[in-house]
């Protein structure tokens, strides 16, 4: 059994392809699509993979386009774990404007969830939370599935031995900052949704850090790794403020970019790594994931060298 379990609720069939110029009313000719299998779990285990690791995949899968999408897992280097869902998984589509670089994202809803369906996913997901195990919940949350399910299913972590990484957005983030306890091992989350949550800006590292470390007293979570974007990430626990600050690199593509830094985090601190030099890594392995085109994630070769020029300042 790995020592890492990634778990997404509300998987996507992601299509990507390009056109010249996205325009309304014409039919646009795009070019020939790519499909992969997405969602914050799936992708986290799909950068593990590329980084040289090795996870089990909990995923939420119905009808053809979840059929589809196992069939896109076989070819992937992770055991998957399936639970079967009604309704049809969600599809995805990401365009590129190759006239401006610029890239649209469309994303569908999943299928609603009844109560009855979020119990069983609990029950089955229980025999996966092992002791010593590192979870990732990571992505948006199906219609239906209560906004707090990641205090429910953390707090079934801990009594089970397992510490649990949560990234989402969304009123799931909301719901994830008043967890009542017990405190998430890790929260991730960027500037914009910090602001979202607390409804503050934040200018600085020394801000976000500061927000990071109310949380953090406020036992919502132990650590916090708060991205700014291509400027850097902050990371935060009760007896450490740091920012990693990643060399300049030319954006080719944002998706996967969050993902690949949770894999990475992930990855080390299943190893017994610290927060510093996971975040470190983390920062290497999005920056590796922005150099790549469409839903493609991050290369291990490449992170290693961005590794070597990541600075870490103290805050």
């Amino acid at each position: 059994m790995s020592d890492i379990l990634t778990i997404t609720l509300n998987p996507a069939y992601d299509v990507s392809t390009s056109v010249g110029t996205v325009t309304p009313g014409p039919k646009l000719r795009c070019e020939p699509a790519t499909y992969d299998p997405g969602g914050g779990g799936v992708n986290v285990s799909r950068a593990i993979s590329r980084l040289g690791g090795v996870s089990t995949a909990f995923v939420a899968l119905g009808g053809q386009t979840g059929a589809m999408f196992h069939a896109l897992l076989d070819a992937e280097d992770f055991e998957v774990a399936q639970f079967e869902i009604e309704g049809n998984t969600r599809q995805s589509l990401a365009v590129i404007e190759t006239s401006t670089r610029q890239q649209y994202r469309f994303q569908l809803p999943g299928p609603d969830w009844r109560p009855k369906q979020t119990a069983a996913m609990l029950e089955h997901l229980r025999s996966h939370l092992t002791r010593g195990r590192i979870v990732v919940m990571s992505g948006s949350l199906p219609p239906g599935v209560p906004a707090d399910i990641a205090s429910t299913v953390n707090k079934l972590a801990v009594e089970r031995g397992s510490r649990l990484i949560l990234d989402t957005s969304g009123a799931a983030l909301v719901a994830a900052a008043a967890n009542p306890g017990p405190p998430f091992a890790l929260l991730r989350m960027d500037g914009a949704e910090a602001t979202e949550v607390s409804g503050r800006t934040f200018t600085s590292p020394a801000e976000l850090a500061d927000y990071g470390l109310e949380l953090v007293r406020g036992g919502v979570a132990e650590q916090l790794v708060m991205s700014m974007g291509a400027t850097g990430t902050v990371g935060v626990s009760a007896t450490e403020r740091f920012f990693c600050r990643p060399p300049k690199l030319e954006t080719l593509s944002a998706i996967g970019a969050g993902d690949s830094m949770v894999a990475a985090i992930a990855l080390e601190l299943s190893q017994g790594m610290s927060l510093r030099d996971a975040v470190r890594h983390g920062v290497a392995a999005a920056g590796s994931a922005v150099l790549t085109p469409a839903t493609e994630l991050c290369s291990k070769a490449t992170a290693d060298e961005i590794l070597g020029q990541v600075v870490t300042e103290e805050i």
